[in-house]
């Protein structure tokens, strides 16, 4: 079905405050020279019909009156009277309604006129009050004319045209017209301008606002744009700008504030962690030399001496996770060599099959070694916690999937995906955040410390790259970019590859004949 052309041609206001100012100043002067120019018009028109009047009272019914003496012959002694009468004057004569006579003044001579019914109907309606009225003549055109009465009783009709009266107001409209045209033309150009001269402080107020809109305020140190200038408070722009300089002021101090409390704690989680390395390692280290006692032990105290040492062994990865993500706020560079992360996502595909044996594995691998520039240790620790939390939030018998290819825009893409149950909607947007836990009431032994996903956006984000989740019922999926080093080894060269165990092989279904699984995030 056509849509009519009209639609998409409809007008639309002006939205920016400097068009509607400008058209708003356009449209008044518009209706303004229109007032004058009717006003100027039908002033004119009035004078020149009054003039037209005056002419007709002065003429009297002379014209007409020497059409009386019925048939005109060429001789002057029977000729009308048309001295003292301008050109195209035009007289008739009614006798009891009715026209005898019409005549029109051409060049000091009459001439008769043919009247058809109408105009016969028209003559004979006038008023005989000496008034003029406007009437048209279809041999003639539109004339004013007057009537009085004759000495005869008959009824004398004199008339002028109204032509002359009709081309000065004509001439007139056109050079209003002109005059007008150009005076709106002009003053849109320069309205324009001036309305933009003028709104040049509101413009930087826009600027500095928009600049504001687009820091990252959220964290990090943040680098506030110089205030408004020029703001002149007896105006209302300046008004405008006053205000914004000062929230500006509020926000640059609430943010000076917030980065020196998270500089603060930054400062306090990196000296804790870094002080509780030595003495969680010694109660490890004083918990496993015990448990080497050649004696014997209670077997409470062994079951005591075991849970002292697992805590202690947790404790100290949860140590060196906070110690790394205070290192990462912080800024710290991290190495920058080439990482293959091909050999990456096999050796952590491996291990967690033989971690979670009760999952099913895939691995699918590129057609050539993905190589990225970057901290091959915290690039391990970033694909190991995304399996682990896939394996570890996630029943078994789910399929997980892990995907290694290049993206575009010069990116490699790691992706591990599940069709285990998900990750609520409510705490999709809290996955990657410090401690967040899907269930937090479970088990920290049974949980993990919830810095696993924190600590693979930090690795990810100080690699210059992005990670996101997209998570429902049976299809979850975390998707990992990093910027890509191209290889440059034309020896290390392979087809593309499949994997169920970490092993190369063709691509087609795994070991066991298990199709992919995605990783659930449920958790961290």
């Amino acid at each position: 079905m056509r849509r009519p052309l009209t639609r998409g041609l409809s007008w639309r206001p002006p939205r920016t405050l400097r068009a509607r100012l400008t058209a708003g100043l356009v449209v008044l002067l518009a209706v303004a020279s229109l007032a004058v120019g009717l006003t100027t018009v039908f002033a004119l028109e009035g004078f020149l019909v009054r003039r037209l009047d005056q002419q007709l009272t002065a003429a009297g019914g002379r014209f007409p009156a020497s059409l009386e003496h019925g048939e005109r012959h060429p001789d002057a002694d029977n000729a009308p009277d048309t001295r003292g009468q301008s050109d195209r004057t035009f007289g008739a004569r009614l006798l009891r309604g009715t026209t005898t006579d019409a005549a029109v003044v051409r060049d000091q001579t009459d001439a008769a006129v043919p009247l058809t019914g109408a105009d016969r109907r028209v003559l004979a309606g006038l008023p005989v009050d000496g008034d003029g009225h406007s009437v048209r003549l279809s041999a003639l055109g539109r004339y004013r004319v007057a009537a009085v009465r004759g000495d005869d009783g008959d009824v004398l009709v004199t008339g002028l045209p109204l032509r002359p009266v009709e081309e000065t107001v004509h001439r007139l409209e056109i050079v209003e017209s002109v005059v007008f045209g150009s005076a709106l033309l002009a003053t849109g150009v320069a309205g324009a301008l001036w309305v933009r001269l003028s709104l040049r402080p509101l413009r930087r107020v826009t600027t500095t606002a928009a600049g504001v809109a687009e820091l990252p305020l959220a964290s990090g140190e943040v680098a506030m744009p110089p205030p408004v200038p020029d703001t002149d408070p007896r105006t209302e722009v300046g008004q405008v700008g006053t205000a914004l300089n000062r929230m500006l002021g509020h926000v640059g101090d609430a943010l000076a504030r917030r980065q020196a409390s998270e500089e603060r704690l930054r400062h306090f989680a990196a000296d804790a962690s870094h002080e509780l390395r030595t003495p969680v390692a010694s109660v490890r280290g004083h918990a496993e030399l015990a448990l080497r006692h050649p004696g014997p032990v209670p077997d409470d105290v062994r079951h005591a001496l075991e849970r002292i040492q697992a805590e202690s062994e947790r404790m100290s990865t949860l140590v060196d996770d906070l110690l790394l993500l205070a290192r990462l706020d912080a800024g710290r560079p991290l190495a920058r060599r080439p990482v293959d992360l091909t050999r990456l996502v096999l050796d952590a595909t491996g291990d967690a099959r033989a971690a979670g044996p009760d999952h099913r594995w895939t691995l699918e691998l590129a057609e050539e070694p993905v190589t990225v520039l970057g901290d091959e240790h915290r690039l391990q620790q970033v694909v190991g916690n995304l399996l682990t939390n896939a394996r570890t939030h996630t029943p078994p018998g789910t399929r997980v999937t892990v995907r290694l290819a290049t993206a575009g825009a010069g990116r490699a893409e790691l992706t591990v995906s599940d069709d285990g149950p998900g990750v609520p909607e409510g705490l999709q947007d809290e996955v990657f955040e410090r401690f967040s836990r899907a269930d937090p009431g479970r088990s920290r032994a049974a949980g993990g410390t919830g810095l696993g996903l924190a600590i693979v956006r930090a690795v990810v984000a100080a690699h210059g790259g992005t990670i996101t989740l997209t998570s429902g019922p049976g299809a979850t999926v975390f998707r990992t970019r990093l910027p890509l080093r191209p290889w440059r080894d034309p020896a290390v060269r392979s087809r593309p590859r499949r994997a169920d165990t970490g092993t190369d092989r063709p691509t087609g279904s795994p070991a066991g004949a298990e199709p992919p699984t995605r990783p659930s995030s449920s958790g961290c």
